[in-house]
């Protein structure tokens, strides 16, 4: 991977309330939402000609976890991604750049 971030997610993310009680788990959307953001920032890229091509789970998050979040640049059409915890992953995907017409009918 050609970047790399750290995200930590505070114990008390309201993600964590109800989801699921007794053993709290950051959802995959939020998930996948923090690293889009995070390589938009890094990447300069606009949302709306990227979109997801793949996400697979691997792992869970759980409160006050340090993410390390790795990204390559856009090769062949892709921009990969991988998120751990430590030393395990939790979620990889990649992005494909799209047809810039976002939202339209």
């Amino acid at each position: 991977m050609s970047a790399s971030n750290t995200l930590e997610i505070p114990r008390d993310h309201p993600a964590f309330a109800g989801h699921f009680p007794g053993f709290p788990v950051l959802p995959g959307a939020l998930l996948i939402d923090e690293t889009l953001h995070i390589i938009r920032s890094e990447r300069s890229l606009d949302p709306g000609e990227w979109q997801i091509a793949s996400a697979k789970f691997q792992g869970v998050v759980r409160p006050g976890d340090t993410l390390l979040v790795e990204h390559e640049s856009p090769h062949d059409g892709l921009i990969r991604f991988v998120i751990r915890v430590e030393n395990r992953t939790v979620a990889t995907g990649s992005l494909t750049a799209g047809t810039g017409r976002r939202g339209a009918a």
